[in-house]
C-alpha cells in the first residue's frame, strides 16, 4: 500500500493483533475499518465513538488540506474531526474501508479519551507507548 498522504513506504505494524499501516515517512497510520474501535475495545476505552461508519456519518469539515485517496477502494476519502481542544483532522473512506490519521493524530485522539478517565493507569502507559510509536508530539 502507498501512503495516501507522500505516497512513501507504507508497513505493517502488529499491537495485540491488530495490524496498522504505518508510513515510515510520514508517520501516518491507517486504520482498517474495526481496527480503531477494537483497539479502544482493547483498551477498555468504554463509551468512545470509533467505528468508521459512526466517523464516515460525521460533518465533512473544509480545510486547507490536500484530498487523500483511500488506499483501498481509492475514492477521495471526507475529512472530518475528532476529539475536542484541539479537534483532530482525520481522513475516512466514506465507504466504509478504514481512517487515516497524520503523524501523532492517533496519540493525540487516544490521548484525549485518556485525559477523559476512560483508561486506567495500565491503559494510559499503552497509550503512552502508542504515541511514541505514532511520533505524538506533546
Amino acid at each position: 500500500m502507498d501512503c495516501p498522504a507522500c505516497k512513501g513506504v507504507v508497513v505493517v505494524v502488529e499491537y495485540q493483533r491488530i495490524e496498522l499501516d504505518y508510513c515510515t515517512k510520514c508517520y501516518g497510520v491507517w486504520f482498517d475499518a474495526g481496527e480503531l474501535s477494537l483497539l479502544a475495545e482493547r483498551l477498555d476505552l468504554r463509551g468512545a465513538a470509533l467505528d468508521v461508519n459512526q466517523i464516515a456519518a460525521l460533518p465533512e469539515k473544509k480545510a486547507a488540506e490536500k484530498a487523500r485517496g483511500c488506499p483501498i477502494c481509492r475514492k477521495k476519502m471526507k475529512k472530518v474531526t475528532l476529539g475536542s481542544a484541539p479537534e483532530v483532522l482525520v481522513d475516512v473512506c466514506t465507504r466504509g474501508d478504514g481512517l487515516w490519521f497524520d503523524g501523532g493524530e492517533v496519540g493525540q485522539v487516544l490521548g484525549q479519551l485518556k485525559d477523559k478517565g476512560a483508561a486506567a493507569d495500565e491503559q494510559g502507559r499503552v497509550i503512552d507507548f502508542l504515541g511514541e510509536v505514532f511520533h505524538v508530539r506533546g
